[in-house]
């Protein structure tokens, strides 16, 4: 008996498949899926199962139109399905290519069903159009929360990919960049560039001008006061407001509990040729300082960064806003206690959640807000009517759009 040859780009649908077995069964992010995953082409793995993660609701649309009985949420019939129509949709794969590779995934188990239910939306010309779905629990959060358009702008977000933001630690360097490369200026000393360079092929990333970070990423950082000169960042890796810090003129304190991750914010330092103190450390548990400023970009459940991460919608469940903002409450807690009287502390997080942003600083009474001011902020970007700073899906959307952020200015009173 001959043996069936197994077609082209099998092994990265493999890898996808496990991929996204991981994020919706285990709940663990892509990139840390992706090592556990053995595949010579990784990055076409991840692709796939990324684009398949954007538009899952409308994927499961389609697939449930398609079919007489629901297949089960977790059936590997229905993984197998997401995935191939996903390439279809995002990825332009040819029709014989997603059949050839999605029908040895099932085998042994429903091949029939698979293909017929592939052939059913092939034929018709399959298109899910410009904007995709959020998760249900999803949609209606924010609806709650921040309201339809920006369940509508965040449809929109979550199918387009996210330009590529440069933080610069010299301003003019940014600005000789902006010219030689067309790039755009929406902030000093930070650019957005359109276009599919790979970071590695930019002018500038090996002499170390420059480190990739969204534009709203970067807005904690810049609401550190000029005249702080001792500053701890607080849980610090991977390391970008750290760098921006220390490239302002600041004295840096970078903590952080995570030994790789911190090996990696020295990495940064070293290629980017500025200076700061790393310990590696737990948030919770470390005294030090007092210090002139304390920033605190806290882990959350990063709903913000949906656009480069779209499995945090699947992931993001009650449960784990919950223990996010039970953690942060207690980060800001300690934080306070590491500022001199008069010091200023920055609480951020990449988080669409108000459980997480708004209600962490409504519960604080031992500290008192610094409203950040219109002139602080880039064009574009207004703080709330109580001085903080909320950035939604549709905030610059003409110009590519903003990861979603929370970030408020505190201050320590005078003992």
């Amino acid at each position: 008996m001959g043996v069936t040859p197994r077609p082209e780009g099998l092994g990265s649908r493999r890898a996808a498949l496990q991929l996204l077995d991981a994020v919706l069964r285990r709940g663990q992010t892509l990139d840390a899926a992706a090592q556990k995953v053995a595949t010579p082409d990784r990055p076409l793995a991840l692709a796939i199962a990324g684009e398949t993660l954007r538009r899952l609701p409308d994927l499961d649309a389609a697939i449930d139109g398609a079919t007489r009985q629901r297949l089960p949420d977790d059936a590997k019939a229905r993984n197998v399905l997401r995935l191939a129509l996903g390439q279809k949709v995002a990825l332009n794969v040819p029709d014989h290519a997603l059949v050839a590779t999605a029908l040895p995934l099932v085998e042994g188990g429903p091949r029939r069903l698979v293909h017929g239910v592939l052939g059913t939306l092939l034929r018709g010309n399959f298109d899910l159009g410009q904007e995709a779905r959020l998760p249900p629990d999803v949609e209606a959060r924010w609806t709650e929360q921040w309201g339809e358009g920006v369940v509508a702008a965040g449809r929109r977000a979550i199918v387009r990919r996210p330009p590529l933001d440069l933080s610069f630690a010299d301003p003019q360097e940014a600005a000789q960049f902006a010219a030689e490369q067309g790039s755009e200026q929406l902030a000093p000393a930070h650019l957005r560039l359109r276009g599919g360079k790979s970071v590695t092929e930019l002018p500038g990333f090996g002499a170390g001008n420059w480190w990739v970070q969204d534009l709203a990423a970067s807005l904690p950082a810049r609401l550190i006061p000029t005249g702080a000169r001792e500053v701890l960042d607080l849980c610090a890796a991977p390391g970008g407001k750290t760098m921006q810090l220390a490239a302002a003129g600041h004295h840096v304190t970078a903590l952080d509990r995570s030994e790789s991750r911190l090996g990696r914010l020295a990495d940064n330092l070293a290629r980017t040729g500025v200076a700061a103190t790393t310990i590696i450390a737990d948030a919770l548990e470390w005294t030090g300082g007092p210090f002139d400023a304390v920033l605190l970009d806290a882990p959350c459940s990063a709903t913000g960064t949906f656009r480069r991460h779209p499995e945090v919608l699947h992931r993001a469940r009650p449960q784990i806003i919950a223990e996010a903002a039970a953690l942060q409450h207690r980060l800001l807690a300690h934080a306070a206690t590491l500022l001199r009287p008069g010091g200023t502390l920055i609480y951020a997080v990449c988080s669409l959640e108000r459980e997480e942003g708004e209600a962490v600083i409504e519960a604080r009474s031992e500290l008192r807000l610094d409203p950040i001011e219109d002139a602080e902020l880039p064009a574009g970007i207004k703080p709330a009517p109580q001085g903080w700073v909320r950035i939604l899906p549709g905030m610059l959307e003409e110009h590519g759009s903003l990861d979603g952020f929370f970030i408020a200015r505190l201050v320590r009173p005078d003992a």
